[in-house]
C-alpha cells in the first residue's frame, strides 16, 4: 500500500488515532517535524504511535516554501504516495506539499479558505450558505462598531486559532475589550507561528449545536452522520461531551447535513474528511466553522463503533488516493458518547476519585484520568480537560447519559482548600 508523509499532527487523540488508521489500511508513514521535542513532551512512553514511524525527518515546517523544497527533494528518495496532517496550522502547507508534488489532495487555494475563518465567513457568505452576521476588523474603533451595528451579545475570535481557544461571548464594551486583549495578547499560536492581527465580531448564535462527520472524494460529499455536541461556559464555549448519532430527526438531520455539504462545495474543498460546526437557530441550522480533517476529542471514535467506518483511516485513504469505503456496517452499536471532566478551578491535583466501578460496566469502553500532582488551571478551551469517559449502547440516543452522569459523580480534590470541580 501507500507511504505517506505525515506533516506534523495534533498530540491529543489524533495523534494516536491516525496513525493507527494508515496501519489498519496498510499504508506506512514518515513524519516530519520542525521540533521532536513537542511531542516526546506529551508522549505516555516510547512507543507512542507517532514515535513507530518509518522515519522521523526534520525541516522547518512553519517556512512554507523551504518545507516545499526539503519534501521535493525527500521525495526523490522515498517515493510519497500522499501527504496528510491531523494538526489544522499545517494543512495548507500539506496542500502545498500535494500540489508541488502532484499528489492526491485539496487545492491550495479551497485549504487555506477553509483554515482561516475570516475567509471561510466571507466565501460562504458569498455562496448563500447561512451563517451569522459577522465583522472582519483590526483596529479597536471598527471592532466597537461591529459589535453595536450586530447587536450585543456578539462573539469574539481569533480568525487562526483552534480549540475554542480565545472564543468568547461579550455582553457588553467593556467585556468586548477584556477579549479583543486576550486575543491580542498572544501573538504567535503554540507552534510558533505568527498569528493574523485580525478578529471576526460575530452574531451570537442561540440553540443546540452539532457537527457534521462528512468525506469527500471526486466532488462527492457524503455526510457520514451528525453528533451531538454539549457545550458548557457562561462566556466561552467548551465541548463537553459528543454523542453519535446525533438526538435529531430526519428533516432537521437534512436540514444540517445540507448546511455542511453547501460549505464545502462553497470552498471548493475535495479528497478530504472534514468536521463542520453547526448551530439550529429559530431561522434554522446556521454555520459555526469547518475544520477539513477528521474530528478531534474522539468522536471518529464514536463515529466508527457505531458505524464502523474509521473516519482517521479514511484520511489516510484520501491521501493515498484510494476511494474511500463509506458504506456503513451493523456494529451492534446503536450509540456512543464520550463526556470530558472540566475543570472550573484553579490548583494541584491530589486525586480524582469516583471511577473505581467503571471497569465493571461494559458499557464504558474507555476511560482516562489526569495524574494526581497536576497543575489545573480554569477551563476556557477545550485543552484543560481532566479526563473522559467513553460510552456505547445498544439503543439509540442512550449512551449521553451514562456518560455525563459517570462524570458527575466523580471527586476531584486538590491540595489546596475545596475538592470539587
Amino acid at each position: 500500500m501507500g507511504h505517506l508523509l505525515m506533516v506534523e499532527s495534533w498530540v491529543g487523540s489524533m495523534s494516536t488515532l491516525l496513525p493507527h488508521g494508515i496501519r489498519d489500511r496498510g499504508h506506512r508513514f514518515s513524519f516530519l517535524t520542525r521540533d521532536l521535542g513537542h511531542y516526546l513532551r506529551t508522549a505516555t512512553d516510547a512507543r507512542h504511535p507517532l514515535l513507530g514511524a518509518t522515519n522521523i525527518l526534520t525541516a522547518e515546517t512553519n517556512d512554507e516554501q523551504a518545507v516545499v523544497d526539503t519534501v521535493r527533494r525527500l521525495h526523490q528518495v522515498f517515493e510519497f504516495d500522499g501527504v496528510l496532517s491531523s494538526c489544522d496550522y499545517y494543512l495548507p502547507t500539506v496542500a502545498a506539499i500535494t500540489a508541488d508534488l502532484g499528489l492526491p489532495g485539496p487545492s491550495r487555494d479551497a485549504m487555506r479558505a477553509a483554515c482561516d475563518k475570516a475567509t471561510t465567513r466571507r466565501i460562504c457568505s458569498a455562496a448563500g450558505v447561512p451563517g451569522p452576521a459577522f465583522a472582519v476588523v483590526a483596529a479597536w474603533d471598527e471592532i466597537t462598531t461591529a459589535a453595536e451595528r450586530i447587536g450585543y451579545p456578539v462573539v469574539v475570535k481569533p480568525v487562526d486559532l483552534c480549540g475554542g481557544m480565545f472564543v468568547r461571548r461579550v455582553e457588553n464594551v467593556d467585556r468586548l475589550r477584556d477579549a479583543v486583549e486576550a486575543i491580542a495578547g498572544f501573538p504567535v499560536n503554540a507552534r510558533g507561528q505568527v498569528r493574523a492581527p485580525d478578529v471576526l465580531v460575530e452574531e451570537c448564535l442561540d440553540g443546540p449545536e452539532y457537527s457534521v462527520e462528512t468525506v469527500t472524494h471526486r466532488g462527492r460529499t457524503t455526510v457520514v452522520g451528525i453528533t451531538d455536541k454539549y457545550v458548557v461556559g457562561s462566556d466561552c464555549f467548551i465541548e463537553a461531551g459528543h454523542m453519535f448519532p446525533a438526538t435529531t430527526d430526519p428533516e432537521q438531520s437534512a436540514a444540517i447535513g445540507a448546511v455542511a455539504v453547501a460549505t464545502i462545495e462553497a470552498l471548493g474543498l475535495d479528497g478530504t474528511v472534514a468536521h463542520t460546526e453547526v448551530v439550529v437557530t429559530a431561522r434554522g441550522p446556521r454555520l459555526v466553522e469547518v475544520n477539513p480533517r477528521p474530528a478531534g476529542n474522539r468522536i471518529t471514535e464514536l463515529v466508527r463503533r457505531v458505524t464502523g467506518i474509521d473516519l482517521a483511516a479514511v484520511h489516510a485513504d484520501l491521501a493515498a488516493g484510494i476511494e474511500p469505503v463509506l458504506a456503513p456496517v451493523d456494529t451492534g452499536i446503536g450509540s456512543a458518547a464520550i463526556a470530558f471532566l472540566v475543570p472550573d478551578r484553579a490548583g494541584r491535583l491530589e486525586s480524582i476519585l469516583g471511577a473505581g466501578q467503571w471497569s465493571l460496566d461494559d458499557r464504558i469502553v474507555d476511560h482516562h484520568l489526569a495524574a494526581a500532582g497536576r497543575n489545573v488551571r480554569v477551563a476556557d478551551n477545550n485543552n484543560e480537560y481532566l479526563g473522559y469517559v467513553m460510552v456505547v449502547d445498544e439503543k439509540p440516543r442512550a449512551a449521553s447519559e451514562l456518560a455525563q452522569r459517570s462524570i458527575a459523580g466523580l471527586r476531584v480534590a486538590y491540595h489546596d482548600p475545596g475538592t470539587r470541580t
